[in-house]
């Protein structure tokens, strides 16, 4: 339960700290008097959108926090468990709007928003003045059916199967693309396959190639060069090795009178040593030398050639050859495709055997659920003063063209939440046929549906808080008493907080608010004053009478109260 709700410079509200009660917590006050603030800053505590508009006019935040005892809830302990935040029985959740954005607080830990909503969907449910026109909506009335707990291990097991069956699809839709597309390059494949292997690739061809042309181009000047070192080591007349020898002789003579001439006397002979292998490889070499114009000529071709595909294909000699590679595992997927789509078709027929098993246990239930909830609601409206009503849902597979497996002869058309199509059908006439909801409903009636949900839904879920904004449009009278009765039998499940203008509502509260407007410091600001009995009493009088409250209407007002809390 809400144990108590902190609202600080929120549009109208300076500063309100409320403490709310369990059972039936009542708000009242006049039009525009700011009931509708305090349910958009419940609204901005349970994750939902807020703007900045929201401050109150010279605050640099708004802020708005509450807190809840929430007793023991596993899903809520592990999901707080997730987000490194210590799970108790109570909570605070806190939500700050600033010019610059909105922050979010559980028990003092930063959370993002999509967490605080998470928590507040498993603790609050907030149904504002004009929800009910929601359950006008067919598409929502799947969602009504899936909030039962017996729902949701058949929907999980069908989503698991579904999604499996999507990626099938994904798969064959992409084989079936990749077939169309290579057919229309095979033909341009094949061709450069046949090019890139005549070339006869290599990754290190150029280097080499380069290399060759090199020694082949510099061939003359190679061996003239050679040759000239030849003449000057060993030529006929003096040469380089004869002076060498004749300083070497000179050396070891003085060496023998001047020990300081030995270092150089060892120079000499090293060097001349390593001339002595340099001419005797430049000899060498000239043997070796190759003068071929018709070799060099071809290498040119060849070198003309790499540079041409190069240019082609806008690549490397390496990327040629990966591309090769890639193209001609293309080639080989085409010749496979045939293969690989009937393989991936039998899957897919599998899969729509196991999807439609699960699929049919998901009709099922959703069936059985709403056979059941048609007779609580049934049962509920005539608490409500709709004795002879009828309420059915309607379960019924949709059908499409390109639906995954059949039933009734007729291709089934599947989403992501089921098979089925699921219709709300309503006589609150004695003799009528059931017809869609939207077709026939009064916003009375309509309401009075709703509130049965709500309560059906209550019992099923275990939420602790359930807040109603105006639930009680489009009646009056008797009607409004019973509706009071109905959400003060349901406060035994959970608290209820409502915000009413009926004083039959308004008298069966538990704990009766008062919402109104006072100039404080020549400004307007919102204030929640929770009222003793007797303040309770002269409130449902007012709602009865108006302004002006007479002793006729403070009787009848004792007698409304008197009588909702014997009968409760």
């Amino acid at each position: 339960m809400i144990k108590s709700l902190y609202i600080k410079d929120f549009a109208l509200i300076d500063e309100l700290d409320v403490q709310f009660q369990s059972g039936l917590n009542v708000l009242t006050g006049q039009t525009g008097a700011g009931k509708s603030i305090i349910i958009g800053a419940l609204h901005m505590i349970l994750g939902e959108r807020a703007d900045t508009d929201v401050i109150r006019k010279g605050a640099d935040k708004a802020i708005s926090e509450a807190f809840i005892h929430v007793g023991r809830n596993e899903y809520l302990k592990k999901l707080l468990e997730e987000q490194s935040i210590d799970y108790s029985e109570e909570l605070i959740l806190r939500r700050e709007i600033r010019e610059n954005g909105s922050r979010a607080f559980i028990n003092d830990t930063p959370v993002n928003i999509s967490v605080l909503k998470q928590v507040g969907d498993q603790l609050v449910d907030l149904h504002g003045q004009y929800d009910h026109q929601l359950l006008l909506k067919e598409e929502h009335h799947q969602g009504v059916i899936d909030q039962f707990d017996t729902i949701e291990p058949f929907l999980e097991t069908y989503q698991k199967e579904y999604r499996t069956m999507q990626e099938l699809q994904n798969q064959l839709r992409n084989l079936e693309k990749k077939e169309r597309e290579l057919k229309d390059k095979t033909e341009l494949y094949q061709f450069q396959v046949k090019e890139l292997e005549d070339a006869e690739l290599d990754l290190h061809e150029e280097e080499d190639l380069k290399a060759e042309m090199n020694l082949l181009d510099n061939a003359e000047d190679l061996d003239q060069k050679a040759a000239a070192i030849t003449e000057i080591g060993n030529g006929d007349d003096v040469s380089l090795m004869d002076m060498l020898n004749s300083i070497k002789l000179n050396l070891e003579d003085m060496a023998r009178i001047e020990p300081d001439f030995e270092t150089y006397l060892q120079e000499v002979n090293t060097a001349r040593i390593s001339i002595q292998e340099t001419i005797q490889f430049a000899e060498r070499y000239r043997d070796r030398i190759e003068f071929n114009p018709q070799r060099l000529e071809k290498l040119r071709q060849r070198q003309s050639e790499l540079n041409r595909l190069q240019k082609k294909y806008q690549r490397s000699i390496p990327d040629l050859i990966a591309y090769l590679n890639e193209i001609k595992a293309e080639l080989n997927v085409a010749e496979n495709f045939e293969f690989e789509i009937e393989k991936i078709e039998k899957e897919i027929q599998e899969q729509a055997s196991t999807l439609k098993e699960k699929a049919v246990a998901l009709h099922n239930e959703r069936h059985k659920i709403g056979e059941k909830l048609s007779e609580d609601i049934v049962n509920s409206l005539k608490n409500l003063g709709i004795q002879h009503g009828q309420f059915r849902v309607n379960v019924a597979w949709r059908f499409s063209e390109n639906g995954w497996f059949e039933s009734e002869g007729q291709k089934v058309d599947c989403s992501e939440d089921g098979c089925d199509d699921i219709q709300f059908f309503i006589s609150t006439n004695k003799g009528e046929d059931p017809k869609p909801l939207a077709a026939i409903a009064s916003g009375g009636e309509v309401s009075r549906v709703m509130l049965s949900l709500k309560s059906i839904l209550a019992r099923e879920q275990k939420l602790p808080v359930m807040i109603f904004d105006e639930i009680d449009t489009g009646i009056s009278g008797e009607i409004s008493e019973k509706v009071g009765r109905v959400m003060r039998k349901l406060s035994e499940m959970c608290q209820i907080v409502a915000i009413t203008h009926q004083p039959q509502i308004a008298s069966q509260a538990h704990k009766h608010y008062k919402v109104q407007k006072v100039e404080e410091n020549m400004r307007t600001v919102t204030k929640i004053l929770p009222l003793t009995d007797e303040e309770h009493i002269r409130e449902v009088a007012s709602l009865m009478s108006g302004e002006q409250i007479t002793e006729s209407a403070l009787t009848s007002a004792r007698e409304l109260i008197d009588r909702g809390g014997m009968r409760n």
